[in-house]
């Protein structure tokens, strides 16, 4: 899967993320309003990369910004051996449905595999977002099960299937 490259956000992509980050533009990641501001300051503040969380855009190619993928560490236990990182994604419109969901999920977690100590990497969508589910499994993850109830987004109450890839399961040769 060599259709994507990830690289960190720059200045001149906030505009397109945020044009691209609407409700009608990703239904399956909005959950609330967000300025063009907020994100200007959440880039200014660290480059949108820290310890515990992250966001890197996703480039086609062609060298074209297609959208984003994120991650955030969840705690799974009381340690910090516990810790897991839980990945998402954000493809623009016109580049859905040509295999980059999937490459750059799979780039996300060898990244993440290959910077981090991290033995667990987890991904939850929508369990409508049938789409996502498959871009998942192609991507190397494993389908674990359903969590009810764990959004809110579009005036309901929303079920997530739950997906991981463990460090053993993904090749760091390249690295």
């Amino acid at each position: 899967m060599d259709r994507v490259r990830l690289r960190p956000v720059q200045e001149a992509d906030l505009e397109t993320l945020t044009e691209n980050g609407s409700r009608e533009a990703d239904p399956w990641n909005w959950f609330k309003y967000n300025s063009a501001d907020g994100l200007r300051r959440h880039f200014a503040a660290d480059g949108m990369l820290s310890e515990e969380a992250g966001t890197l855009a996703v480039e086609n190619p062609e060298g074209t910004l297609v959208g984003s993928v994120s991650w955030f560490t969840v705690q799974h236990g009381p340690s910090s051996a516990c810790r897991a990182l839980n990945i998402g994604i954000s493809l623009f419109p016109a580049h859905r449905k040509r295999g980059y969901g999937s490459a750059a999920q799979r780039a996300l977690a060898e990244y993440l595999f290959a910077t981090t100590l991290a033995e667990r990497i987890e991904a939850e969508t929508d369990a409508e977002n049938t789409a996502e589910q498959r871009a998942l499994e192609r991507a190397g993850f494993t389908r674990e099960g359903i969590l009810r109830h764990t959004q809110f987004r579009a005036g309901r109450w929303r079920d997530n299937v739950i997906y991981s890839v463990l460090r053993a399961e993904v090749s760091l040769d390249e690295f």
